[in-house]
C-alpha cells in the first residue's frame, strides 16, 4: 500500500490507529505524544468550547486534560478504548473546572418546569423540536447562536452528556461510561436536556423536517 493510500485510510478511520497509539503511550515511547495530541487535541478543544462557551477556557481544559491523560495513560487497561478514556479525563476536568467558578452552582431539571402548561381547555402545547431541523440551519447565524446558548444555559451535569451524545457522537452506553453514571440515569438526564433545549428554542423554529431519529 502506497504512503498516499495508507494516509487516506486513516484520514477516513481515525479510531482504527488508537490501539497502536496507545500502546505506543503506555509504551512510553516519546514520539507518540505529538501523534496523540494531534489525534485528540481538535477534539478536545472544540468539546471544551462547547463545555464552557469561552476559547479561554477550552484552552485551558486542552492543556489540563492532555497533561493529565497522558500523565495516567498506564491506568488505561484497553488500549482501543482510547478515545473514551480521554473524554472522560476532559469530561471530569471540565465538571471540575466548572465548580470552581465563582456562582457555579448544582442544580436539577425538573419535568414540571420543562413542559409547558396545559391551555384553557387542558391541552398542553407542543415544544418544538430543534433535533429534526436540518444540521446546515442549525449552524447558520442567530439560530446557532441560540442553540448554543441553550446548551450553555444547561446545569453541568446535563450538558455534557446532551454534548458527548448529540454533539460528539457517542451511544447512551458510551457516554454513561464516560461519565461514571448508569445508563438509565443518563438517558434520564439526556431527554431532560433535550426538553429544556427544545423549550429554549421556541420562536426561533419552523417547518422543521423530520430525520431519523437517533437511538
Amino acid at each position: 500500500m502506497s504512503r498516499g493510500t495508507g494516509e487516506l485510510a486513516e484520514h477516513e478511520r481515525p479510531e482504527s490507529s488508537d490501539r497502536s497509539l496507545a500502546e505506543s503511550l503506555i509504551a512510553g515511547k516519546p514520539e507518540a505524544f505529538e501523534p496523540f495530541v494531534t489525534r485528540f487535541g481538535p477534539l478536545i478543544l472544540n468539546f471544551g468550547r462547547r463545555m464552557c462557551g469561552r476559547r479561554t477556557d477550552a484552552e485551558d481544559l486542552l492543556q489540563e486534560t492532555l497533561l493529565k491523560a497522558y500523565q495516567s495513560l498506564k491506568g488505561l487497561r484497553d488500549p482501543a478504548a482510547l478515545k473514551g478514556w480521554v473524554y472522560r479525563v476532559a469530561a471530569n476536568t471540565c465538571l471540575k473546572l466548572r465548580r470552581r467558578t465563582a456562582g457555579a452552582t448544582k442544580r436539577d431539571l425538573s419535568i414540571d418546569d420543562l413542559l409547558p402548561h396545559p391551555d384553557a381547555r387542558g391541552v398542553a402545547p407542543e415544544i418544538a423540536d430543534w433535533s429534526d431541523i436540518p444540521l446546515d440551519r442549525l449552524l447558520q447565524g442567530e439560530l446557532r447562536v441560540r442553540l448554543e446558548d441553550a446548551v450553555l444555559a444547561l446545569p453541568k451535569d446535563f450538558r455534557v452528556v446532551l454534548i458527548l451524545r448529540e454533539q460528539e457522537g457517542f451511544s447512551t452506553r458510551e457516554t454513561a461510561s464516560i461519565l461514571g453514571i448508569s445508563e438509565d440515569l443518563a438517558k434520564v438526564r439526556l431527554h431532560r436536556a433535550r426538553l429544556a433545549v427544545r423549550k429554549a428554542m421556541e420562536g426561533y423554529l419552523s417547518d422543521p423536517v423530520e430525520l431519523p431519529t437517533k437511538r
